[in-house]
């Protein structure tokens, strides 16, 4: 029975993490990592790399060629195999190293644009609310009373008190007269006298 557990647990079934490792774990930083990658990819797109790969090939030909001979490193009759060899090693890591900086400028322009989008939302959805708010004042104001409609009730009221002061100073000499005319009327009978009634009630 016990053989038969330990057969059913040292298959599929076993954790990796419980596996033993022949080589230790490599974790370098991704981050430091990934931004050496793209200032070696961004100097690689530099005319000052050019330059400087032309300059090396050529002291390497001019030394590989008319140099002493026994300083020489790389044949001649071999066709340079060496400057060959080190030439497609080079590419051979520039590749990779150009595809990584081109994937962490991808991730930065998905998140830029992830982030655009966001701000895209939020500037939408503050516009609605402006939009939504405006049109409520909007019909607040339809209940107010504007400038407009104020200095017209202002203009027939001041029309309606000038009229009304005119026709007062029209009457004013029509009541004149008739306070002279009450006035003689009163002047002529003796003072502390009162009029004679007749038995019909008429005047004397």
């Amino acid at each position: 029975m016990a053989e038969k557990v330990k057969s059913q647990t040292t298959g599929l079934d076993t954790p990796r993490t419980a596996r033993t490792r022949w080589l230790p774990r490599l974790s370098p930083n991704p981050d430091a990592f990934g931004h050496a990658t793209e200032n070696f990819a961004r100097f690689m797109g530099t005319p000052q790399f050019l330059l400087y790969m032309t300059v090396f090939c050529a002291v390497w030909l001019i030394w590989n060629t008319w140099g002493p001979e026994p300083l020489r490193f790389d044949d001649i009759a071999l066709g340079f195999t060496l400057l060959t060899l080190m030439l497609s090693l080079q590419a051979s890591y520039a590749a990779p190293l150009l595809l990584l900086a081109q994937n962490r400028q991808d991730d930065r322009d998905r998140v830029s644009v992830r982030q655009d989008r966001e701000r895209a939302e939020r500037n939408l959805m503050d516009t609605e609310y402006l939009t939504r708010e405006i049109a409520e004042l909007r019909i607040a104001l339809r209940e107010v009373a504007t400038r407009d409609y104020v200095r017209s009730e202002l203009r027939s009221l001041l029309e309606e008190l000038l009229e009304a002061n005119h026709e007062a100073s029209d009457d004013a000499p029509a009541r004149r007269n008739q306070r002279r005319r009450a006035d003689t009327s009163g002047s002529s009978a003796a003072p502390g006298t009162l009029p004679k009634l007749n038995p019909g009630g008429r005047e004397n």
